[in-house]
């Protein structure tokens, strides 16, 4: 039976962000408010940068707030709803346009596939549509929590110094590079951390490293409290909207139609 996958963004947005992965979280590194991930880059990384990454995680409500946020729920662009359990790794992806409901556990790539209704369980359709929605959650949810991964797993974080943003607020400038993760490590980001607020305000986007133009520069917009966590939908032309957060929902989420 053939199926249309679960669909991407065209034109601008259709690429895929830096591999992570969230479990429940082990409160390690006790001498750090906001301790790095593992396989974070610190020896390779300027300290002005990995300060400020932790004045940006201190105003969207700490470490701790993070760590403690379980499940986070969006819809991407009107393209696709995600519902994520940070902790167990599940994922409930939603075509909005193709009637495609994937629910698959980022860690162990295990799920199921539904269309307008009907399960897939042959090995092969698993095999082709499950990685589909794992990277769909790859991008989406990176354009959603982008500022919460300044210390993530195989990122350098540089200090390139004072810039105004597009709209001509001051910032300090990060710049992000990434070693050995994710569906795309050759790719760079821009951040620009507002002098004033201390949130992300602007990022831009570069496929390689050396590149000398960005694909796009956006703004982060409009942010609001979602239980104890700061999150932003407003990415100028695009929004992320129906953002939430749950300490519980049903098992059925993750697991049924």
């Amino acid at each position: 039976m053939k199926t249309r996958p679960l669909p991407l963004l065209t034109l601008l947005f259709t690429f895929h962000f830096s591999l992570f992965t969230e479990t429940k979280p082990v409160f390690a590194q006790k001498s750090s408010k906001n301790p790095a991930a593992e396989g974070f880059n610190l020896a390779g990384s300027d300290a002005r940068a990995v300060e400020i990454a932790d004045e940006v995680m201190k105003t969207l409500g700490g470490r701790k707030a993070w760590d403690k946020t379980k499940i986070i729920q969006w819809n991407f662009f009107g393209n696709r709803k995600l519902t994520w359990n940070k902790w167990t790794g599940d994922v409930r992806v939603e075509g909005l346009k193709d009637g495609s409901v994937a629910l698959v556990n980022i860690n162990t790539g295990k799920g199921r596939y539904f269309k307008n209704g009907t399960e897939y369980t042959q090995p092969d359709s698993l095999a082709k549509y499950l990685p589909r929605a794992k990277s769909a959650w790859i991008n989406d949810s990176y354009w959603l929590i982008m500022p919460y991964k300044l210390k993530d797993s195989g990122v350098t974080l540089k200090y390139l110094g004072e810039e105004n943003t597009e709209t001509g607020q001051p910032a300090d400038i990060l710049q992000m590079t990434f070693e050995n993760v994710g569906d795309t490590p050759q790719n760079k980001y821009k951040v620009w951390v507002d002098k004033q607020t201390r949130l992300v305000s602007q990022w831009a986007h570069y496929r390689k490293a050396d590149d000398a133009k960005p694909i796009f520069t956006m703004p982060l917009k409009a942010y609001e409290r979602h239980g104890d966590i700061l999150l932003s939908g407003e990415r100028g032309p695009r929004k992320l909207t129906e953002i939430k957060v749950f300490d519980k929902l049903p098992d059925a989420v993750f697991t049924a139609l």
